[in-house]
């Protein structure tokens, strides 16, 4: 797959109508790398013009943020900053509610205003546009569906529908989890909860998101976002699960159908 960077676009003297924020998730994760190829992939077969920061995308600094190292993200955020108002950027897709979050609500404070989208969001409005085209009888056709609502992109800036509309174009059968919408139980990943041991609890908070999805007798559950992923995956490989039950992120089950 050739995907264009910046810097090779802009030594053409091309400029991208979206830049495609991949975050660290997405690069390095081997499992989230998948749901970056089928975006990707996606972007590429309607004809959307993108680009990626490549080697010059850091780590928003989300997590730093949220385990409360305020300097280290502050570095982190500027530099990227001066990187994308070098580049011109105005508007910016990504593929975790995470950077999404932060791009958009905490980096014009510090000097980057940008349009920035979720990929869900943007399959909709593809979807509405009549520019991604579902085969009928797809893939999931008929299968049951459940979606988990990641928190950063829920609760923190209430993008409930979006998602929803995006499953709903497939022609699958959508339950819902007793725990959804605004009031969805979070899959544990959150607020840097990734990268440390977890609290002594009764149940690992994974483990209990993941058993509401299989109660729903769902044969896939939908998320939204890398952390999500991560932690249902593993929900769902503790109940010994994973022959029957497939953990996809929506522009998977896209890339998948179309």
């Amino acid at each position: 797959m050739h995907v264009p960077t910046m810097a090779e676009m802009m030594a053409s003297g091309q400029t991208p109508d979206i830049l495609f924020w991949v975050g660290c998730a997405g690069s390095f994760d081997q499992r989230a790398q998948k749901i970056t190829k089928a975006f990707a992939t996606i972007l590429s077969k309607v004809g959307i013009n993108y680009a990626i920061m490549g080697k010059e995308e850091l780590c928003t600094g989300d997590p730093a943020r949220r385990a409360g190292n305020e300097f280290m993200f502050q570095m982190m955020a500027y530099q990227n900053i001066q990187v994308l108002n070098g580049y011109g950027i105005k508007k910016i897709v990504t593929t975790c509610p995470h950077c999404f979050n932060i791009l958009k609500n905490e980096y014009p404070v510090l000097g980057g205003t940008y349009e920035v989208i979720h990929h869900t969001t943007l399959l909709q409005q593809l979807i509405d546009e009549g520019k991604i085209v579902l085969q009928g009888g797809g893939a999931f056709k008929g299968k049951r569906i459940t979606y988990h609502d990641s928190c950063y992109l829920g609760r923190a800036n209430d993008i409930y529908e979006a998602p929803r509309k995006v499953l709903e174009a497939l022609d699958a059968e959508l339950v819902e989890m007793k725990r959804c919408r605004s009031k969805g139980l979070c899959c544990g990943a959150g607020g840097a909860q990734m990268f440390k041991e977890e609290e002594k609890g009764t149940i690992r908070i994974n483990i209990e998101r993941s058993n509401e999805a299989l109660d729903t007798g769902a044969q896939i559950i939908a998320s939204a976002c890398p952390f999500c992923n991560t932690m249902l995956t593993d929900g769902v490989k503790n109940k010994e699960q994973e022959q029957n039950v497939h953990v996809l992120d929506v522009a998977e089950l896209i890339a998948q159908s179309m």
